[in-house]
């Protein structure tokens, strides 16, 4: 089953602006994570989808395939489907969409995904334990999941919500990692229908899936992760870790 990443990387953010193409230890934040990318073992491609000319050529200067997408495309869903219909693209049956500010993901959760499609789920994902002190953060998403370890649920409240204090000592909470990993007949079908009612309301993609009854694995990793890069206090924070994750690299 070979396997495409496919990076999508939109210019028009809203809480950072030009976020591509803001510099990670001097290199735009697209480079960094097409570095991220090119540590996951078993990969076969790599594509970054974009509808802009100054991140397509900062892709390009890494020696990655760029796939030009439409402006009005609404997430990196829509985004990596718009990819794979090409014929270039067609031999890949797993389909690994890395967010475009995740220069710091676990490659783990990347292998996870993977192994998660690979097992029989039409989408794999990932999690890492969380911090209960960011349980109520609404950036950081969690998801609940079932013994089997496929999504119940994501939110971006604290899930579950614990009622009695006595049950606290108990309770955990899983942040949902941006990565998720597609069948190609799933990651189409997921393009061909509208934004979902929760996918609207909680401003998350991957609920679009869960309605459609598509069944969403999530590898579990045993250690906490970074979110991605947001905001510029985002930024910031990983400009301060990059000398330790460089150094780790070594």
């Amino acid at each position: 089953m070979p396997v495409l990443i496919v990076i999508p990387a939109r210019l028009g953010s809203t809480r950072l602006a030009r976020k591509p193409l803001q510099l990670l230890a001097g290199e735009p934040l697209i480079v960094r994570v097409i570095e991220r990318a090119r540590e996951v073992p078993g990969v076969d491609h790599i594509v970054v989808a974009t509808d802009d000319l100054e991140v397509a050529r900062a892709a390009e200067s890494t020696g990655v395939d760029v796939a030009m997408t439409r402006a009005d495309l609404s997430s990196g869903t829509d985004r990596a489907a718009a990819v794979i219909v090409r014929s270039e693209y067609q031999r890949f049956d797993i389909i690994v969409n890395l967010q475009g500010d995740e220069p710091f993901l676990p490659i783990a959760a990347v292998t996870g995904a993977i192994d998660r499609v690979r097992g029989g789920d039409a989408i794999g994902t990932a999690a890492a334990p969380m911090d209960p002190a960011d349980r109520d953060d609404p950036a950081r998403v969690k998801v609940v999941c079932n013994d089997r370890s496929r999504a119940i649920y994501f939110s971006r409240l604290a899930i579950p919500a614990v009622r009695d204090p006595a049950d606290l000592p108990d309770a955990h909470w899983w942040h949902h990692l941006g990565v998720y990993a597609y069948r190609r007949e799933a990651l189409l079908r997921i393009a061909s229908l509208p934004p979902s009612r929760l996918e609207r309301m909680e401003r998350l993609e991957q609920l679009r899936a869960l309605e459609a009854g598509l069944s969403i694995g999530v590898a579990l990793l045993d250690r906490p992760a970074p979110s991605g890069i947001d905001t510029a206090a985002d930024l910031a924070a990983a400009e301060a870790r990059w000398p330790d994750h460089a150094g780790a690299l070594r």
